[in-house]
């Protein structure tokens, strides 16, 4: 006869690996074999079509890292962080970080600036996003260039929405 403590360990355990094993064989890569390859192997320290284009970040250019959740119960308070690789010394800054929502009554949400002076170039903050849509982050340094970054939030109760239906 099994004991309360086994069938409770057991259903436990069952329950962990049902929500574990989705998660991690969505994780898990392979490389496609030859006769799934579409086209000839790429080779090694060739660049891609992108790059060869322009389209594809060069190397050792500064990277933008958002985070946004993908669901937003409500659109009143959303989490954002963002991060950019910059070394922020006097000669390679980043000036001003820019955040957009194309969907909310005033597209641009907020402007963080900066100088060398920050230390980094990282914002935590909340934002009012109006309905579901895709937020864009984008970086400016002190020599022109600029770095985007974007994401998908998908929010049930949309804020905002006095200003446009009101």
């Amino acid at each position: 006869m099994a004991s309360r403590r086994n069938f409770i360990a057991t259903c436990t355990g069952a329950a962990m690996w049902s929500a574990w094993a989705p998660a991690h064989a969505a994780t898990q890569t392979r490389e496609p074999s030859a006769g799934e390859r579409e086209g000839p192997a790429p080779r090694k320290n060739e660049p891609s079509a992108g790059e060869r284009e322009g389209l594809a970040p060069r190397k050792n250019e500064p990277t933008i890292a958002l985070e946004l959740p993908r669901l937003a119960e409500t659109g009143d308070s959303v989490p954002l962080r963002v991060r950019v690789a910059s070394p922020m010394t006097e000669t390679n800054h980043v000036t001003r970080i820019d955040v957009m929502a194309p969907r909310n009554p005033e597209p641009r949400v907020a402007s963080f600036h900066f100088s060398p002076a920050s230390g980094t170039a990282e914002v935590r903050s909340r934002i009012r996003l109006a309905r579901s849509q895709r937020v864009t982050v984008r970086a400016e340094f002190n020599d022109g260039r600029h770095v985007e970054a974007s994401a998908s939030v998908v929010v049930t109760l949309g804020a905002c929405v006095e200003d446009v239906f009101g």
